[in-house]
């Protein structure tokens, strides 16, 4: 482009698209009896509720999640089969609390030991885990705690493999709903325990302790936890209409109060928000004008799918623009980074996604150049 066109030819081109959706907006003024709570969208990872959602607290069998974590991923690499088996010792038979009632000097089939955790909640099963797989359960909270921080679990310190009180044993609710997540995506072929209802071990039945398992539509998961210095807590998630919920809480006062104020959040949720899908891999947002080039457009495509968690209410308030410098010079390469796609609405974060060129585009030859700088002189920019 000559430089003396520079000036004249150069403007930022806003385009707004004609689409009647909304950004997520925050919690619609809801509030939680909980002192830790938070409540996400799994497929878009939007939080719509959030309390203390950082603070470490104490996490009691919630964090037997991470203790699973450490199964679920041998068992994904190979190196541990459902198969195999290993020793009780007499620490883990000894060990009080919930348990699954494993056997002093016996040995254990992993899968009995997965659904003894899962299920029964069995403190013991996890001492028999962690020393098998580590020299001792201290050794294996250690490798739980440097894992977790490779995974981003930043907010959390283990002790123990159990969630046994210990005032350095903690995670963030933040944490241990990333961490389901996590199980969820990674591990589809285990998730399914978790929805298990019961199990029956060393002929004791025992019924899994979650109780939206039991009555709320959807429910397929997760984990209670329970102490003194925690009060009552759940990670739960929900998959229905489509759309999977993970709500984590702590603190609440019975299990009558979490069952209660769990329902209740979950409700809110499906009731406010849904997900609204926006563009799909390699749509065409929008078509820009080509300055000297051999096509007079290019058209700016989305890479990823563009879904988005909105406050059903909001739909009408949502502002969706492309951002780019019009005309574009050639030559352009497809894939090449071009435009800006913002989404914005009241109370939601702004959203900024990058469009790239669909095509190659070639720059003019010599007299063809020559040609549209005259037709600009001429007749100016081509609408």
């Amino acid at each position: 482009m000559p430089n003396h066109f520079t000036n004249i030819l150069t403007q930022l081109s806003t385009l707004v698209l004609a689409v009647s959706l909304a950004a997520p907006l925050p919690a619609a003024a809801t509030e939680t009896a909980a002192k830790f709570a938070i409540l996400l969208d799994y497929d878009t990872g939007t939080v719509l509720l959030e309390k203390n959602a950082d603070e470490p607290t104490a996490p009691a069998s919630m964090s037997k999640l991470m203790t699973l974590y450490m199964i679920f991923e041998r068992l994904k690499a190979g190196s541990l089969r459902l198969e195999d088996t290993f020793p009780v010792s007499e620490k883990a038979w000894r060990m009080g609390g919930s348990k699954m009632f494993v056997g002093i000097n016996t040995r254990v089939k992993l899968g009995d030991l997965l659904r003894g955790i899962v299920v029964q909640s069995g403190n013991d099963a996890c001492i028999v885990i962690a020393e098998g797989l580590a020299q001792n359960e201290a050794a294996f909270a250690e490798e739980m705690t440097e894992r977790a921080r490779e995974i981003g679990l930043t907010n959390s310190t283990f002790v123990n493999s159990t969630g046994w009180p210990d005032p350095d044993h903690t995670m963030s609710v933040r944490d241990i709903a990333k961490l389901s997540a996590i199980i969820i995506k990674e591990f589809p072929e285990y998730y399914p325990l978790f929805a298990e209802k019961t199990y029956t071990y060393n002929n004791i039945k025992q019924g899994n302790r979650n109780p939206l398992l039991y009555g709320y539509d959807g429910a397929d998961g997760l984990k209670t936890g329970r102490t003194k210095a925690s009060g009552y807590g759940l990670a739960a998630s929900v998959n229905r209409q489509s759309r999977r919920l993970i709500l984590v809480v702590n603190g609440l006062t019975s299990r009558k109060h979490r069952t209660q104020e769990t329902t209740r959040l979950l409700d809110w949720a499906y009731r406010e928000f849904d997900n609204f899908k926006l563009f799909d891999p390699g749509e065409t947002v929008d078509n820009a004008a080509v300055w000297l080039g051999e096509d007079a457009k290019v058209p700016l495509i989305i890479e990823n799918e563009v879904t988005l968690t909105l406050a059903r209410k909001s739909r009408r308030k949502m502002e969706v623009k492309v951002n780019y410098d019009s005309p574009i010079a050639a030559p352009i390469r497809s894939g090449e980074r071009l435009a800006m796609l913002t989404i914005s609405a009241p109370d939601a974060e702004i959203q900024q996604i990058p469009l790239i060129a669909g095509k190659n585009v070639s720059r003019l030859g010599m007299f063809g150049r020559l040609s549209a700088a005259l037709r600009y002189l001429a007749w100016g920019a081509a609408e």
